[in-house]
């Protein structure tokens, strides 16, 4: 991979739902091995922005590119096989599964073979051992074996996020990761997000511009559906439009 190819590109995105512009042509690149952080008030568009990109949601008009590739019509579960993950605002788990039972759903599903349910775990041991890795590498090791519902909140934020990583994702896509969390929770997770090897490129939502300065190479300020200001930290920091729209005096 070239240091210089570009991961995620959107070009002229728009989603209306009827008469409201949520997202209004908005143009942006995350570089490859970068961490790109998307920012702005409630309602600037960045849920809708980031949707359009993970495949929930067609766009109205314009292309989202994966490394080039043109994926704006594909739906959500082939994005996954083309190395694009991503986590949600709530937690998005099954919770009568076992932490590892989990995990090694989140492996599989990206693959073209199919899952046979009357198969037991042994039957899918590299499945297993990637799974494994993954909850290790977000501190949950000691867990694997524990229902998720006996997880605290923060415990449960970090599981989804090795479920990201469990996929082996190209890009990864981060949706609030230190949302709702204690501050000794957020530390946590957002050293492991710092610890994500750089050839898996990350663009992600998060209101907390601690975070944001703290992890982000880049960073795109959406306001009403359109982007006002991108740069690397101190730029948009200094930046008088983005203080006025977003980060105050």
């Amino acid at each position: 991979m070239a240091l210089d190819s570009t991961a995620i590109e959107v070009r002229d995105l728009t989603k209306a739902f009827g008469g409201v512009v949520a997202v209004d042509r908005v143009s942006f690149s995350v570089r490859a091995r970068e961490r790109h952080a998307l920012i702005g008030p409630n309602g600037a568009g960045k849920t809708t922005t980031f949707n359009c990109i993970a495949g929930s949601l067609r766009p109205s008009a314009g292309q989202v590119l994966l490394f080039g590739e043109d994926i704006t019509r594909h739906p959500e579960p082939d994005r996954s096989r083309r190395g694009l993950a991503r986590t949600y605002q709530i937690t998005n788990l099954f919770p009568r599964l076992t932490v590892l039972e989990n995990a090694i759903l989140a492996v599989h599903g990206p693959a073209r073979r199919r899952w046979v349910l009357w198969s037991p775990v042994e039957a899918f041991g590299h499945d297993v051992a990637r799974a494994e890795a993954a909850l290790d590498g977000v501190g949950l090791g000691a867990r694997a074996h524990d229902p998720v519902s006996r997880l605290s909140y923060g415990e449960r934020r970090q599981l989804e996020f090795a479920l990201a990583l469990a996929a082996a994702p190209r890009v990864l896509l981060l949706d609030e990761p230190t949302a709702g969390l204690s501050p000794l929770e957020r530390e946590r997770v957002v050293r492991t997000i710092a610890q994500v090897p750089r050839d898996v490129s990350i663009l992600l939502i998060e209101h907390n511009m601690d975070v944001v300065l703290e992890l982000a190479d880049r960073i795109t300020v959406l306001h009403q559906g359109r982007v006002v200001v991108e740069g690397t930290p101190d730029e948009v920091r200094s930046d008088a439009e983005a203080r006025k729209v977003y980060l105050g005096a």
